[in-house]
């Protein structure tokens, strides 16, 4: 309190505010389409400047994105992985680039991904 019983009020910060809203380093990128490939890439081009560890969990029609020629673009850019039975409905085989054996996973595996990381996006 300031003499004379009045309180003073601190001063909006909003950068340091934001700021501390930036200081996640973890992003889950949930793919039900297959659609927006360039734009997943282009997220995890610039999650990987501000050193941000991306990772995916395609499913549903997102899966068909595996068979996409510039799916290979994702590898070494996000951890990746694959709902299983999307993936076994949509016809589709193995192997993919940059999707491992223990990669072909359950929506569980999405489920973590929405608990662990900082941040959360759907296409």
């Amino acid at each position: 309190m300031r003499p004379g019983g009045s309180r003073r009020s601190l001063p909006c910060l909003p950068g340091l505010i934001q700021k501390e809203n930036l200081m996640s380093k973890s992003l889950g990128v949930f793919v039900s389409s297959e659609q927006h490939l360039d734009k997943i890439i282009t997220l995890c081009h610039a999650a990987k400047k501000k050193d941000v560890e991306v990772t995916i969990f395609f499913s549903h029609v997102g899966t068909r994105l595996t068979q996409d020629s510039r799916f290979a673009e994702l590898e070494g850019l996000a951890k990746m992985a694959v709902c299983n039975v999307g993936f076994e409905s949509n016809g589709l085989k193995p192997p993919v680039p940059g999707i491992g054996e223990k990669d072909y996973a359950t929506q569980a595996r999405n489920g973590d991904l929405i608990e662990e990381c900082d941040r959360y996006v759907a296409f």
